[in-house]
This record gives C-alpha cells, sequence and structure tokens, in this order.
C-alpha cells in the first residue's frame, strides 16, 4: 500500500513555502505532498497544519512570517538548542516543534543573508565569519539535513504509516585547473621574459624552461596523469573546471587558442566531465561570462552546462542570474574560500531560489565542503590536521545521506616543497569516502 500523501494546511500558499517543502520533505524526506488552503481537502492524510490555527490530529508548525513576505529585512535572530541541535525562528508553544523549521531553512539554503547588507573582503566576497552559522558554531554540520531528519522522527510518533527515503552517502572529486603549465601554453613575449627572469634571477629554472618549450622535457606543472590514475584506481566521480578567459592579475591561465592548452583540454574532456571556471572579473559582467563560454564550446564543440568562479567570487543573486542568461545549467561555487564546511546548511544539491525575484528557478546549485586552499592558505593547517578535518566533514555528510564534495587545483597536488604530504592527505580522502 502506498503512503498517504502528507498535506501542509497554511492560510497561503506562497512561492517560498513551496519552494522550501520540496527541499525538506521531497529532496531529503523522500515524501510526497501538497500545500492546501481548504480544511475540506485535508481528508484522512496526515497534515502538517502551518498555521496559527488548531486542527485535531495534526502536526502543528506556528509559522514564522518569512515565508509570507516579499524582499529581505533585517532579522533579529536568536540561535537556541533542540534535539542536541542549533535552532532559530522559534515559535508559539503550542507548536509540535520549537522552531519554524520551513522558515529556517529557507533562511540558510536560499543564503537570504547574502542579500542583505555585508562587509565584503578585498575580492568582494561575503566571509564566512560573517554568516550565522560560522558565529554561532554550527558551519561544520549539514543543519538543514539534520533538522530534517529529527523532524521524521517527530512526524513518525504522530503519523506511524508515514514512509521516510533512506539517503545514501555519494562523493564528487571537483578539479579547478588555474595555472596548467609552468612554462607551456605562453606567447612567444611571455616565454622570452621568464627565461630572462630566469637568468638574471638566477632561479635555476632556465634550463628546465628551455627543456620544456622545446618539448624534451615534460612540463612540472602536468600532473594529469597522476590525478587520473588516482580518479581511476579509486573508481571516484570527478569533474574539471577550466579557465578560458584573458590573462590578468588574477587570471595565469593560457590563452584558449593556445593549441597546448587546447589539446590538453580536449584531453581531459575526452574521459570526464569539464566545466567552465570562468574568469576573476567575469565573476561581476556578463559579457566576459558570455565570450567565456563561447570560447569553451568552440573548443569542445558541444554545450556546456556546469561552472565554477574562479576565487569563488559568488554574488547572491547576480551570479546565479547571469550563468542563467549564459545557459549555464548547474553551479558549485557554495562554499566559503576562507572556511570549510556547509554554506547552505546542506549536504546535497538543491534549485536556486531568487529571493528578490520570488521565484525557484531551474538553476540547481551544487555545494562543495573543503577546498585544499582554504586548509593551506586560511586555516594554515598541515596534511595531517587537514586529513583529520576532511575525514569529519565526509562524516558529517555521510550521517544524512549526503553528497561530499571536494575541491583541489592541480598545483596542489605538485611535490613541491609547499606542498610536501598533500598527495597523501589527498589519496586518504579518496579512499574514505569511498569506504
Amino acid at each position: 500500500m502506498e503512503p498517504l500523501e502528507v498535506k501542509i494546511f497554511t492560510r497561503q500558499s506562497t512561492s517560498r513555502l513551496r519552494y522550501i517543502a520540496g527541499i525538506v520533505l521531497d529532496d531529503i524526506l523522500g515524501l510526497k505532498w501538497e500545500v492546501v488552503t481548504d480544511k475540506r481537502k485535508l481528508g484522512k492524510h496526515p497534515v502538517i497544519n502551518y498555521s496559527s490555527e488548531a486542527i485535531t490530529g495534526s502536526f502543528r508548525i506556528v509559522p514564522d512570517p518569512l515565508l509570507f513576505e516579499t524582499g529581505v529585512s533585517q532579522r533579529e535572530i536568536t540561535v537556541s538548542e533542540w534535539k542536541s541541535l542549533p535552532v532559530f525562528f522559534q515559535t508559539d508553544p503550542l507548536s509540535d516543534l520549537p522552531f519554524d523549521i520551513f522558515a529556517a531553512s529557507f533562511y540558510m539554503v536560499t543564503r537570504y543573508e547574502e542579500y542583505l547588507e555585508f562587509q565584503p573582503d578585498d575580492h568582494g566576497r561575503f566571509k564566512a565569519s560573517s554568516s550565522l552559522a560560522f558565529k554561532n558554531g554550527f558551519l561544520g554540520i549539514p543543519i538543514v539535513d539534520l533538522w530534517a531528519k529529527e523532524f521524521a522522527k517527530t512526524l513518525l510518533r504522530k503519523f506511524r504509516t508515514i514512509a521516510f527515503r533512506r539517503n545514501e552517502f555519494k562523493s564528487l572529486l571537483t578539479v579547478d585547473i588555474d595555472i596548467p603549465f609552468a612554462y607551456l601554453g605562453r606567447n612567444l613575449f611571455r616565454s622570452f621574459g621568464g627565461l630572462v627572469r630566469d637568468f638574471t634571477m638566477k632561479k635555476g629554472n632556465a634550463a628546465d624552461r628551455y627543456q620544456v618549450v622545446s618539448k624534451e622535457k615534460k612540463d612540472p606543472y602536468e600532473v594529469f596523469d597522476y590525478i587520473v590514475e588516482k580518479i581511476e584506481t579509486s573508481n571516484t566521480d570527478v569533474r574539471f573546471f577550466l579557465s578560458v578567459g584573458d590573462y590578468s592579475k588574477y587570471d595565469k591561465n593560457p590563452s584558449w587558442k593556445n593549441n597546448e592548452y587546447r589539446e590538453l583540454i580536449k584531453k581531459i574532456a575526452a574521459k570526464f566531465n569539464i566545466g567552465l571556471h570562468p574568469s576573476y572579473y567575469a565573476a561581476g559582467k556578463y559579457s566576459m561570462l558570455e565570450e567565456e563560454m563561447a570560447h569553451l564550446k568552440t573548443i569542445l564543440a558541444r554545450e556546456v552546462i556546469a561552472s565554477r568562479f574562479h576565487f569563488l567570487r559568488l554574488f547572491t543573486p547576480g551570479s546565479y542570474r547571469n550563468l542563467l542568461k549564459a545557459g549555464i545549467k548547474e553551479d558549485y561555487s557554495m562554499c566559503y574560500h576562507d572556511e570549510p564546511g556547509f554554506r547552505a546548511g546542506i549536504a546535497r544539491p538543491y534549485m536556486f531560489y531568487d529571493v528578490i525575484e520570488e521565484k525557484q528557478t531551474d538553476f540547481k546549485i551544487v555545494p562543495f565542503q573543503v577546498m585544499d586552499v582554504t586548509l593551506y592558505e586560511y586555516k594554515n593547517l598541515d596534511p595531517a590536521a587537514s586529513k583529520e578535518l576532511i575525514f569529519k566533514l565526509i562524516n558529517e555528510t555521510r550521517k544524512v545521506g549526503g553528497l561530499f564534495v571536494s575541491l583541489w587545483h592541480n598545483t596542489s597536488l605538485l611535490e613541491s616543497p609547499e606542498w610536501k604530504g598533500w598527495r597523501e592527505t589527498f589519496e586518504s580522502m579518496l579512499h574514505e569516502q569511498q569506504a
């Protein structure tokens, strides 16, 4: 016998409520549901009463106003505890939950606080330290998934016939290729200039540079054979992101017209999924984003549907609107540059909701939990401490049957002095996430 559909009774069916009900009830818990505003349509179904009214036999959540508002406004948020979890948007004592799980989940997943005024870093980014999760110590857990898990237990005590889906843990490795070559892929002027610097600064790189450019030796940044070997050995799902924008202070990739670079892109694309890595300035300029999309599509001779912004320069909601306009269907930028964890409080892909335009889009956000550069440069962790932190994030994601996504760069997997020991951390992560 198929479980009965859950009815959500409310006095006003809003796009915000329907959106977050879809994530909490469907995406996480696997329930069929419907929002209704007419009590006559409740029938014998399990009822979540999302109103201030009393309905006999229902599961009651007295709502916070958030899902019935439009636009954004500053909120005074108090964090308390329930079932050993931090919660906010506390509700009426008559509720079966002490907080409004729908409003709180909406606040986290939509990145509501990033629509408000904030103090950006030097690159215009929203800092982890500005977030509610960081300030209250829950950035390291997928709080929305954990709320949903406890919500399910509480619902089951009232409605014994409800059946929830069991979610399976999965993992995905993502690799950003910001600087594919140390010496190859440069135009004549840059190659000659580099050679002159090697001589004048007595770096000892001149011979290496000459041998690589003359094809007598492999470029020292070419670690793709190593990465591919580890991917195939561990049977890991992977997606590569490549830059095809113009050279700048923050963008060091070769020209998209360079033959060596084009061949590398085609070689990777022949085996793995490829996404666009929009350049530093393309994050805020649609014309540049559109141009870079055209470059990558020309090289691949096919459509490009995925992206991740260079420097993680994600601006809510403008970045997603630009990606949608450019034809991108999913983005992998949702994590902080300066702290690992669950920026949106959730450990699975979800659809983007534009809080200003008040609508759910067909654009998918794929959050990731950890980046190599965050651990090395921002947290100043050594490989051993980084491995411990990564394992903790894998475990937190596994608890809720979520998707663990990591971000690595080809340059962090070089056998260079500054990255010594990181290959072992990388390989340990691949093993742990498959266990």
